[in-house]
């Protein structure tokens, strides 16, 4: 086929665990997870204020791990967002004017 390869869409998520996690993302998970079961042990769950201070590690870091549409994870969208705001964009308009201008002069 012209020495073109062709990808499949799901190449990366061999390379995952589970298909979804990065080994990074494990641990933070687990850190997570781990830090919110030792609050629901120490903290008395009787009361729903406790019970929500302990669930929110393991949530959060539930909500970072988890998976996007177009990006791997919500993690990586905040890293990806973040570097847009703060760096400098340069933007090139090649739009229709500029095709017809290189059309008009190959003619």
């Amino acid at each position: 086929m012209y020495n073109n390869f062709l990808i499949p869409a799901n190449s990366k998520k061999s390379a995952l665990l589970l298909g979804l996690f990065k080994p990074a993302d494990l641990v933070i998970l687990s850190i997570g997870v781990t830090i919110s079961f030792i609050l629901l042990l120490a903290l008395p769950i009787e009361q729903m204020t406790y019970t929500i201070i302990a669930l929110i590690p393991g949530v959060f870091c539930a909500f970072l791990v988890f998976p996007l549409a177009y990006y791997h994870n919500v993690r990586k969208f905040i890293s990806i967002f973040f570097k847009y705001i703060t760096s400098r964009q340069k933007f090139v308009w090649k739009g229709w004017c500029y095709i017809d201008e290189i059309n008009k002069f190959k003619k």
